[in-house]
């Protein structure tokens, strides 16, 4: 039993030591927030998400039905993980771009593609943490696999989920990039933290296109984002005279949010926005060519939507003023 008991303190005596390691290097590679929790299966989160995906929320992202099982739980998804490190990373813009005159695009896009961007960051941490650990195995994941990152993020204690299906901070908001590593180091989980949105409905009372249906349930095929993105045919008429002048992405449940009112600006050269998205105004956007799309979107998330897919989104938006 004393040997046991010995055994013990050695093991979380190392699984703190990684743990405050872990956490000193994210915030020396710029990372806001940086939590821990057990890779396991996320119970709570299973009847939410059948029940989304059968209530059709997903609309045409097909690609949310699959991998169901690995969405909630990690040890599928990377072999012998045992732990979660959930990461944040602030992209909110010292400017916002001018809508004067001018289509909107979300903050989150006005640079390069925060998928690269922040996959390199994540690879050099993890490289610098196995100099001082020792070789573990791991995966960095930044949107861009089966992971159900909020879910993670608030498990790991970094925030909260808001009523518009975001996390939130108290210190900083909802303006950030959320990443994981899943690795098979044994860690300290943290705690989660409390929700602070109680009786506010600003970010459900904005929505233009009434997309969060109830208390953190979005129907995706509803915003904003998802009719500027991810629909590949056709925008449908319910967003008629609905979209704001958003043609890339949609801010309006963050902007309202009155714990953005604590967001800071980032500190990240590669987001700043290019010349072609702070001076261009809407006759110009209308004008875009093929060529213009590659040239100033070349490293951008709005590659995503693709040439045929923004010319659309603008042809929508001018079709609305022209009749209202």
């Amino acid at each position: 039993k004393i040997i046991l008991v010995l055994q013990c303190k050695i093991m979380n005596s190392g699984a703190e030591k990684y743990s405050q390691l872990i956490k000193s290097k994210a915030e020396k590679f710029g990372f806001q927030s940086c939590g821990i929790s057990k890779a396991d299966f996320l119970e709570e989160d299973a009847p939410h998400l059948e029940t989304w995906l059968k209530n059709n929320f997903h609309g045409e992202m097909k690609y949310m039905e699959n991998y169901f099982d690995k969405r909630l739980d990690p040890r599928l998804l990377v072999e012998g993980s045992k732990s979660v490190i959930s990461l944040s990373y602030n992209y909110f813009p010292e400017e916002k771009i001018s809508s004067l005159d001018n289509f909107k695009i979300s903050k989150y896009a006005y640079a390069e593609d925060y998928h690269e961007v922040i996959k390199e960051i994540l690879r050099e941490m993890v490289m610098e943490l196995q100099e001082e650990i020792g070789e573990f195995g791991f995966r960095v994941f930044v949107d861009s696999a089966p992971v159900l990152e909020r879910s993670w993020a608030k498990k790991s204690g970094i925030g909260w989920v808001g009523k518009n299906a975001n996390l939130i901070t108290k210190q900083n908001g909802s303006f950030y990039f959320l990443a994981e590593i899943i690795c098979d180091l044994e860690l300290i989980a943290d705690h989660e933290t409390t929700d602070h949105c109680g009786t506010c409905r600003k970010c459900i009372d904005a929505c233009p296109t009434d997309a969060i249906v109830s208390d953190k349930i979005v129907d995706g095929s509803k915003c904003i984002s998802y009719a500027t993105i991810e629909l590949k045919n056709e925008i449908p008429d319910h967003f008629k005279n609905k979209m704001q002048d958003w043609m890339f992405g949609c801010d309006i449940c963050q902007d309202v949010c009155p714990w953005n009112r604590f967001s800071k600006p980032h500190l990240q050269s590669r987001f700043h926005p290019n010349d072609a998205l702070r001076n261009f105004k809407k006759n110009e956007w209308k004008e875009l060519t093929q060529e213009l799309f590659s040239e100033i979107f070349r490293k951008s998330p709005v590659k995503r939507t693709k040439f045929a897919g923004l010319k659309r989104n603008i042809e929508f938006l001018e079709q609305t003023l022209e009749k209202s």
